[in-house]
């Protein structure tokens, strides 16, 4: 059996976390947020019409919005409210309810590989850490020839920088490019923020 992430536990104990976390990325889209930073990074490194996949995907703000950007999009995420919720605010994309630590999209008929996976909302903070060299494994699993996983989370949540990039090796990722905010600022050991370009070892 696999070990329950943060996010199960959480949502067992408060059985509407979810829905109000829908609601939030609602209300700061009606209020004109913005909300698509990831998304936009995302776009610039993958050719028009790339295939996406958005793991963890949530409510699908990342996901939704490189669909509207034209990418071929496959969201999975646990939290079957949150994958109703996608389905409901972002039609087009395939949204799949899935822990990401047994992750087979083949097995469930998506069989072609993808440009690249995005994992951003600080979902790898929120995994079991017995499953998080197992996650990263099947991120990388999913790609085909020449695509990167790219992992968005915040410092200060359990999983330090240096840890999660020796189970990103542990997983067969090497880093690309390390950055401290979507909007491409560098990486420095002060950083409150990580954004990994990861690429399958040679």
């Amino acid at each position: 059996m696999v070990e329950d992430s943060l996010w199960t536990r959480i949502t067992r104990e408060d059985p509407e976390h979810s829905a109000r976390y829908v609601e939030r990325f609602r209300s700061m889209a009606a209020a004109g947020a913005d909300l698509d930073g990831e998304a936009r990074l995302v776009d610039a490194m993958v050719p028009r019409g790339a295939r996406v996949l958005d793991a963890g995907c949530g409510p699908g703000r990342v996901g939704g919005a490189l669909a509207r950007a034209g990418h071929e999009v496959v969201g999975v995420d646990a939290d079957p409210v949150l994958v109703a919720a996608a389905e409901q605010d972002h039609p087009g994309p395939t949204w799949l309810v899935g822990d990401l630590a047994e992750l087979d999209l083949p097995a469930r008929g998506v069989v072609e590989g993808f440009d690249l996976v995005v994992c951003a909302g600080n979902v790898v903070a929120f995994l079991a850490p017995a499953t998080r060299v197992e996650v990263l494994r099947r991120l990388g699993a999913h790609l085909r020839g020449g695509g990167r996983v790219v992992c968005g989370f915040g410092a200060g949540r359990g999983y330090e920088v240096a840890e999660f990039l020796a189970d990103a090796r542990a997983a067969g990722l090497e880093p690309d490019l390390l950055l401290s905010t979507w909007d491409l600022r560098p990486h420095t050991p002060g950083s409150d923020f990580l954004v990994a370009v990861l690429r399958p070892e040679a």
